[in-house]
């Protein structure tokens, strides 16, 4: 049996971060492992909690939001999978959400199975997109930017894979090659069309119709 997944809160609500550990903990795949009430304070423990995955508010108090938390997390602990959860769903800072490396983004009115359904997602290493914020934040990347760079056959291919959200192993399995060439792969491509992350690969190829919204999960 698979270890669990390492799930860490970060809320400045104490109720809303309990109401999240009593229905997340009530899953034997998930497990939380921290809590934190501001960026400041995830940013001092996330070495130690070591997480797969953490939900992370965007509005807190002290000098560091969620967006700039999120963006340091990713460099303190680059494994771990960001999920902004929050009640803002104007364009700008969904997409700031994005560019900063989350994996998903779940409105705090959605059904609490969307979340659940999200946190799955992202220690797998799929994206979670909002088809209510999809189109604007496809509409919003794409402008002004020009891809001139061509992919090759098999990078086109472990594009797809990849926005469709496999991960490197499993991309590696169904091309018969290592994991290691797939990483090659991805470095390439992600250089290529000027992206730092997955998150924006998914957001590239359905913007340019590689994939469409039905494959992804959602």
């Amino acid at each position: 049996m698979s270890e669990p997944t390492r799930v860490v809160l970060v809320d400045d609500h104490r109720v809303v971060r309990q109401g999240l550990r009593t229905y997340l903990e009530s899953y034997p795949d998930l497990k939380i492992v921290g809590e934190a009430s501001s960026g400041e304070e995830v940013l001092r423990r996330i070495e130690l909690w070591l997480p797969d995955v953490v939900v992370m508010d965007l509005l807190m108090p002290g000098g560091i939001d969620g967006v700039e938390a999120i963006r340091r997390v990713r460099q303190l602990t680059p494994h771990t999978q960001i999920i902004a959860l929050t009640s803002y769903t104007d364009d700008a800072r969904v997409i700031a959400v994005l560019r900063a490396g989350a994996i998903g983004y779940v409105r705090k009115d959605a059904a609490p199975d969307v979340l659940l359904a999200a946190v799955r997602a992202a220690a797998r290493g799929q994206s979670l997109l909002d088809p209510a914020i999809a189109g604007a934040v496809m509409q919003e990347l794409g402008r002004g930017e020009k891809h001139e760079a061509s992919l090759s056959v098999r990078e086109q291919a472990v594009l797809r894979e990849l926005a469709l959200g496999h991960t490197n192993k499993q991309i590696a399995e169904k091309m018969v090659v290592s994991p290691e060439t797939i990483k090659t792969h991805v470095g390439n491509i992600l250089a290529k069309l000027h992206l730092s992350h997955r998150t924006q690969a998914v957001v590239y190829a359905l913007k340019h119709g590689i994939i469409s919204m039905d494959e992804i999960e959602l």
